[in-house]
Order: C-alpha cells, then sequence, then structure tokens
C-alpha cells in the first residue's frame, strides 16, 4: 500500500507578514490611549449631575448616537462630547451650525461623510510611530493612503457640488471651510504605493537589496521542498506517513502515531500518540542559511520601511489635521444621521436671562437652516415643544420594528427558497413560521407608536406643577424636557414636529425616582431630600430643575406642606424653571396665589380606565381613585364611606375641577374648529383668486378671439371688394369702343354714362362706389381731359398703362400727368 503524503509549506512572505500583524498590533495597544468607557463620567461633575445624568438615561442616549458613527475613534469622540455638558451657548450654537450643514450634506446626495473605509486608529499609530523615528508598518501607510484618497475624494465632490450650484457652498458652512482647507499630498501617496503592496507587504521592487534577499529566500525554500520530497518518497517505502512542517521558520519531517523514523536528524518533539518532530539533518545547512536570508528580508524591509517614514515625517502635521479633522466630520455626521433617522428637528435654542438679568434673549439659529418663525408667537414661550418625543420610546419603537421586519422578510425569503427546494412538503413548513402573526407583529407595531406630548411653558411661568394618576406619563414628560434640553445643548436636533425652542440651560438638575428606573438611590423620601437640597444648593438663573414626585413618601399633610415650601423657594430664588409632578391636592392651589406658577394635568380617559398620555394645560388634575373603584364594582356602601371620609370640601373642588375640565376641552373644541374653518376659508380664498384669475384670463382670451374674428373678416371684405372692383373694371373698359368723338363734350358725356352705370352696377352688386374708382379711369389718345393743377382742358397724346401716366397737349405746352391728377 502507498502511504498518504502530506507536503505544508509556508512561504516567507505569509509569515513575515504574520509577524509584522502581531508586533503592529502589540505596539498599537502600547503606543494608543485605551478608549474611554461609554458610561465615563464628565470631568468636574458633581455627585448630583451624575445622579441626573443616571436618571434620565443619557448614556443610552449617548451609546445610540455614537452607534451612527462609522469609525472607532468617532464613536469615542462622539461619546466624549455628548458627555461634556458644559458647553457655553456659543458652543451649542455652533454644534447645531455644524449639524445643519452635515445634515444638508446628506440631504443632497453628492457628498459622503461616511468614513468607513478608513481606519483612523492605524492612522494615529502610524503618527505615533513617526514621531519615535520608528518605522511605520505597511498597514499603517495604507491607511494614510486610505484617508489621503478619502479626503481627495471628498473635496472633489463637494467642489462638484458648489460648481453645480453656488449657494451649496454657503448651506454646507461652516462644513465647507474645514473641508476645502486640508492638505493632501499627491506624491506621498504615489510614494506610498510603490512601495507598500495592497496587502500591507513590501514590493519586491522597492529595494535592489530586498529583491535579492527574497530571491535567495524562495531559493533556499525550493532546494528544502525538493530535499523533504526526496526524504519523504524514501521512507515511502516504509509505508511511513510524513508530514512537512514549519518550526519556528525551520523545515522538518513529522510522523503520525508512534512510528519510528531511520532519517537521521535532530529530535525536536516526542509525544505519544501524537507523533514525533525531526529535523533531517541534511536540512541543517539549508535551514540555517533560510534564517539568514530571512532575516536579511527583515533588515531590508526596515530600511525601506525607515525611508518611507522619513517621507511620512515631512508631512505627518497635515496627516494628524486630517486623521483629526475626519474624527471631526464622522462626530459631526453621527449627529446628523441620528437627527435624521429619528425625525428630528432643528430647534431655535434661546438664552435663559438677557446681561439685565430680564428674560429677554430671543437670539435663534442663524443661517437658511433656521427654522422660520411659527404661526403661533414662540416668542411667547419660554418653551415650545409641540409634539415632543422621548427618543429612547422612540429608539426603542423603531428597534422593535426593524427586528419585526427582519423576522417577516426572513419567514419570506425561507418560504420561497422551499417552494423551489422542497416541493409540495412546503405547505407544512410554511406554517411553521406562522406568517399572519409576524405581519399582525409588523402591524401592531406600526400603529402602537409612542404618544408625542406637546409642551408649552410660558415666559412667565416659574414653576409648573404637574398632576394625574399613576402610569399617566407625568415622568415620562419630566424626561421628555431634559432630554430635549441636554440634546440641543449637545448640538442635536430635538425630536419634535416642529422646530422647538428651548432655552440654552447651564445645568439641568433632576429628582426622579421612579421604578421604571434602573437604578433606585435616591427612592427613600430622606434620599429625595437630600437629593432636592443638592439640587437647591447648585441651582442657578439658567437651570432646569425637574422633581418628579415631590412631597411624597410621608405622611400627606406634612408632605404636601413641604413640597409647597420647596417649590415656592425655588421660585423665589430665581431658578430660570422647575418643572414638578405630584398627587398633592395642595400643590394646585398656588397657581391662584402667585403668578409664577401654572398647572397642568395628563389626561385620563374614564370610561376605558386608561390614560390618554396627553398633557391638559391651565387646570389642575382630580382625584379617579374613588370613582375608579365605583366603576370597578367596589360595594357602594364602601364607596359612598370613601367619599365621606374623603370630605365634602373635596367633593367640591373635584366638581370644579370636572367643570374646569369640560370649559377646557370646549375650549379646546371650539379652537379645534376655529383652526379648521379658518382653514376651509383660506381655502375657499385661494379658490375664488383662482377663480378670478381664470375669469380674467378667459376674458382676456375671448377678447383676443374676438378681434382675431374681426381682422380676418376686414380681410376677407377687402379682398371681396378688390376682387369686385377689378371684375367692374375689366367690363366697363371691354364693353367701350376704342373709336375717337369728333365732339369732345360727347365723349366726355359718353365717359359720364358708362361711370354712372358702373356706379349703378357696384350699388347693385353691393359694392359702394367711391370717387377714386371714376379718377383712375383710363382715357384713349385724342380724348380731352380736364386737367385740375392748371383749371384748362387737354388732349391726350399718349397713355402709358403700366405706369397709369398720360401726356397731354394743352396750347403750346406738353404735360405728363398722372391718371389721379385729371
Amino acid at each position: 500500500m502507498l502511504s498518504r503524503v502530506a507536503i505544508t509549506v509556508f512561504t516567507t512572505t505569509a509569515a513575515t507578514a504574520g509577524s509584522r500583524a502581531s508586533v503592529l498590533n502589540l505596539r498599537t495597544r502600547a503606543f494608543l490611549p485605551q478608549p474611554a468607557s461609554s458610561h465615563s463620567p464628565p470631568p468636574n461633575s458633581s455627585s448630583v449631575q451624575l445622579d441626573t445624568l443616571r436618571v434620565l438615561e443619557w448614556d443610552k442616549l449617548c451609546h445610540s448616537v455614537s452607534s451612527f458613527a462609522t469609525t472607532s475613534l468617532g464613536r469615542d469622540a462622539s461619546k466624549a462630547q455628548l458627555w461634556s455638558l458644559d458647553q457655553t451657548y456659543d458652543d451649542s450654537m455652533r454644534l447645531l451650525a455644524e449639524t445643519n450643514a452635515a445634515v444638508e450634506i446628506q440631504n443632497h446626495g453628492g457628498c459622503s461623510l461616511d468614513f468607513s473605509s478608513i481606519n483612523p486608529l492605524l492612522v494615529k499609530s502610524a503618527v505615533q510611530h513617526v514621531r519615535r523615528l520608528q518605522p511605520v508598518e505597511g498597514a499603517e501607510a495604507l491607511a494614510i493612503v486610505g484617508l489621503l484618497q478619502l479626503v481627495e475624494n471628498l473635496q472633489f465632490n463637494l467642489r462638484a457640488s458648489i460648481k453645480e450650484d453656488s449657494d451649496w457652498y454657503r448651506r454646507f458652512m461652516p462644513l465647507t471651510e474645514v473641508i476645502l482647507k486640508l492638505v493632501v499630498n499627491r506624491s506621498l501617496i504615489k510614494s506610498i504605493q510603490q512601495i507598500v503592496d495592497e496587502d500591507g507587504s513590501v514590493k519586491d521592487s522597492a529595494s535592489p537589496g530586498l529583491r535579492r534577499a527574497r530571491d535567495q529566500v524562495r531559493s533556499l525554500e525550493a532546494k528544502l521542498f525538493q530535499l523533504m520530497d526526496a526524504l519523504i518518497r524514501k521512507e515511502k517505502e516504509e509505508a511511513l506517513s510524513l508530514e512537512v512542517s514549519n518550526i519556528n521558520g525551520r523545515w522538518c519531517l513529522q510522523s503520525q502515531a508512534d512510528q519510528n523514523l531511520s532519517i537521521q536528524g535532530l529530535l525536536l518533539s516526542s509525544v505519544p500518540g501524537v507523533g514525533s518532530i525531526v529535523e533531517p539533518l541534511v536540512a541543517v545547512p539549508l535551514n540555517d542559511e533560510l534564517q539568514q536570508a530571512r532575516a536579511s528580508v527583515a533588515r531590508a524591509e526596515d530600511e525601506v520601511l525607515l525611508c518611507l517614514t522619513k517621507k511620512i515625517e515631512c508631512e505627518i502635521d497635515d496627516v494628524e489635521t486630517l486623521v483629526t479633522s475626519v474624527v471631526k466630520l464622522d462626530v459631526i455626521n453621527a449627529r446628523a444621521l441620528y437627527s435624521l433617522t429619528f425625525g428630528g428637528s432643528c430647534p431655535d435654542l434661546i438664552l435663559p436671562l438677557g446681561s439685565n438679568g430680564s428674560h429677554t434673549a430671543e437670539v435663534l439659529v442663524s443661517g437658511d437652516n433656521a427654522p422660520m418663525e411659527s404661526p403661533i408667537v414662540r416668542r411667547d414661550w419660554s418653551v415650545f415643544l409641540p409634539k415632543a418625543y422621548h427618543p429612547l420610546l422612540v429608539q426603542q419603537h423603531h428597534q422593535n420594528l426593524k427586528e419585526a421586519k427582519k423576522n417577516l422578510s426572513y419567514a419570506n425569503i425561507e418560504i420561497r427558497r422551499m417552494k423551489l427546494e422542497g416541493g409540495k412538503m412546503y405547505r407544512r413548513e410554511e406554517k411553521d413560521f406562522d406568517l399572519s402573526s409576524l405581519q399582525m407583529e409588523v402591524a401592531k407595531l406600526e400603529e402602537a407608536r409612542p404618544v408625542p406630548v406637546d409642551i408649552f411653558i410660558a415666559s412667565k411661568t416659574r414653576v409648573l406643577v404637574i398632576t394625574g394618576p399613576n402610569t399617566g406619563g407625568k415622568t415620562i414628560c419630566l424626561k421628555t424636557v431634559g432630554l430635549a434640553a441636554m440634546m440641543a445643548k449637545s448640538g442635536l436636533y430635538v425630536l419634535s414636529s416642529e422646530p422647538a425652542r428651548i432655552p440654552c440651560f447651564d445645568f439641568i438638575f433632576a429628582d426622579i425616582g421612579d421604578e421604571q428606573s434602573l437604578s433606585q438611590s435616591l427612592s427613600t423620601f430622606s434620599g429625595h431630600l437630600k437629593q432636592i437640597n443638592n439640587i437647591r444648593s447648585h441651582a442657578t438663573c439658567q437651570s432646569l430643575v425637574l422633581l418628579d414626585e415631590v412631597g411624597a413618601g410621608t405622611n400627606p399633610l406634612e408632605g404636601a406642606a413641604l413640597g409647597m415650601a420647596l417649590l415656592e423657594s425655588f421660585a423665589e430664588t430665581g431658578v430660570f424653571l422647575t418643572i414638578a409632578t405630584t398627587h398633592h391636592g395642595e400643590l394646585k392651589t398656588l397657581k391662584y396665589s402667585n403668578t409664577s406658577f401654572e398647572n397642568a394635568c395628563m389626561e385620563f380617559d374614564e370610561v376605558n380606565f386608561k390614560p390618554t398620555y396627553k398633557i391638559l394645560w391651565g387646570i389642575p388634575g382630580r382625584s379617579n381613585a374613588i370613582n375608579i373603584a365605583e366603576r370597578l364594582g367596589l360595594p357602594e356602601t364602601v364607596v359612598h364611606t370613601a367619599r365621606e371620609l374623603y370630605g365634602t370640601s373635596s367633593a367640591e373642588i373635584n366638581e370644579v375641577i370636572v367643570d374646569m375640565e369640560r370649559f377646557k376641552q370646549e375650549y379646546q373644541t371650539s379652537i379645534n374648529k376655529g383652526r379648521h374653518y379658518l382653514m376651509l376659508s383660506k381655502e375657499l380664498h385661494e379658490k375664488l383668486l383662482a377663480a378670478r384669475e381664470y375669469i380674467l384670463q378667459h376674458r382676456s382670451n375671448l377678447r383676443h378671439k374676438k378681434m382675431q374674428e374681426i381682422s380676418n373678416a376686414a380681410a376677407m371684405a377687402r379682398s371681396i371688394l378688390h376682387n369686385k372692383v377689378r371684375q367692374i373694371r375689366s367690363s366697363v373698359t371691354g364693353s367701350r369702343q376704342p373709336l375717337k368723338s369728333k365732339d369732345p363734350s360727347q365723349a366726355l358725356n359718353s365717359d359720364r354714362r358708362i361711370a354712372t352705370g358702373a356706379n349703378k352696377q357696384l350699388i347693385s352688386s353691393g359694392v359702394a362706389p367711391c370717387t377714386e374708382e371714376r379718377s383712375t379711369k383710363l382715357p384713349c389718345v385724342g380724348d380731352t381731359v380736364h386737367v385740375s393743377s392748371l383749371g384748362k382742358k387737354a388732349t391726350v397724346l399718349r397713355v402709358d398703362r403700366s405706369n397709369q401716366e398720360i401726356v397731354v397737349q394743352s396750347g403750346n405746352m406738353k404735360l405728363k400727368l398722372k391718371l389721379d391728377s385729371i
């Protein structure tokens, strides 16, 4: 039997590339700083700020935004930028302007800010190697080439867009200046491409010494291959199974199982049940020479890469600027993609306070990207969030819907595949996918979208008290306002249906201890008081304070009194805006004694016993516990006793609240009807204007058509008249006899009779005679005519019919006259 022979050959280039890749990874880990954690707190932040970020779940939003970055450095930089919440108003305006420009670039489509094709981490590593005068790796040099080519393509596409329409230059600002100012060295790209191959290895043509060294390595490997093949063929007679192995770059023979080798050599390894590895003695000199040749290759490669490093060193500042700018553009593009994906709108960011301490700042986002003023006068509101969504709820719904559609698509693909492959068996397998349930899930998710809230807080309001039932959406409202303020400050779009108007708060503080949060370290009454006390010590006249269930966790009377005192203190100390939720009815009355307070409540559907998640403004919420208990079938005696214990005054207050809710709903209904009728009147007005324009245009067309018809009729009448005149002239001329009359007066009378007959014929044919026809009648030679210019009679000597002229003689004088002058 023939033995199984297996020869394993490792080429020099592959081994070298693998070793250099491992060295590159070690160098990268050694030189580059480790990325910060995604949940790293901002520097110099207090514990109350960290608690606010925790309860608002800002880390989840930061992770969501950074996921739109296309590079690893971009994701880390995006998280760092979002966690840095110490931006000034100017910083926030600059961030929003950058986001606007990136959104315009995305909408244009001609330019792309996708940097997934490059590796800025390798470029950073190359920069650090050059700074330390260490040879760059081939992969690092290729990363520099990719960076330079990407920036060059980006500049080309940007210039093409601007050339197409010069207005894009302004609309892409301030990113236009950042991109066009980048310096790309084409000679550096060519230098690297001449030395480094596409796989990151150094080319043989990089230097003559490298080519000679690699040729020597290939020659030695060929000799070793022939030697090992000969040894295996010799051992083949003994039916041994041998393999060629490469141990630390040396060619050896490996036997299987416990078979002994008759080849003389150095035993490198012997494991019972596995086999042994032997380096034949005849191969030792060649292996030693091969090791020296490989070392020569490594030295030659290092020399080439060192020369390349010196070339890169001349441009290292520009390369470092490029990678920094690309990472910055990646961060900006991540903000823009997040805002576009979830349907955000650019906010009108305002200063909470003017220089004189009054609430007068009205500075909006500048440029064409700034939203226009809404039909509702937004200057009357300090916070204007129409149909605002909680970003994390929108993100979760988006992910669930995407996953459901993905499952449905996968099921459809599998069913189609089984129809083609499985024949009649696909029907049973189709039921396993349950397409109907997947389709229902997708339809259900599309209908069950997050409910937006309308948040309109007047400029004079300093404290907003929101009441309502449990699970009614009060906490979501607090978090929506807090996250919207932080997003606008960080350069993100706010998830609202219209451009939002929101102040640029210096700090945002929150005390939210709901059970939906991952951490509930401040769930006790003492913990709440400690947190609120820290908030009071850090809050300023430009801060936003969010308090959930203020005064809860203790005796209702004491909690209500303490809550009223806390809210009044926030209003008196000058905090720009405080939003608090509560169940204490006493806090609802603060509005009627202090104009800085405002009430709002979460609407509750008492018919279906579920919240609508809508805010009713201007009225406090009322207690629904006893009514709900009655509707749920609690014994009437228990309900009656509860109402008596609750008190008559509380019942009367609830009745007042019910009336206020009814009036509020009727008022809102009237407003909606008024808007509807206003819309209809606008549509009718537009239709009337269109009808008026149509009538004017139609009248103009009719007038033009009528004038055209009159002109055509007049032209036709003139044509008929001329034809009739020519016919009459022809008939009159043909009926005359060319005989010379002896009596001139008799000839003249004859002409008059002929002319009178012609006139009568013209009248009978419907054509009015004219004097011009009488004056243009051609006389004959010898006729006597009367010359009006001389006042005398003359005799016709010659008649020129073509020119309508005659020659006459009067006495001794001859004259050449026109027919119309006789």
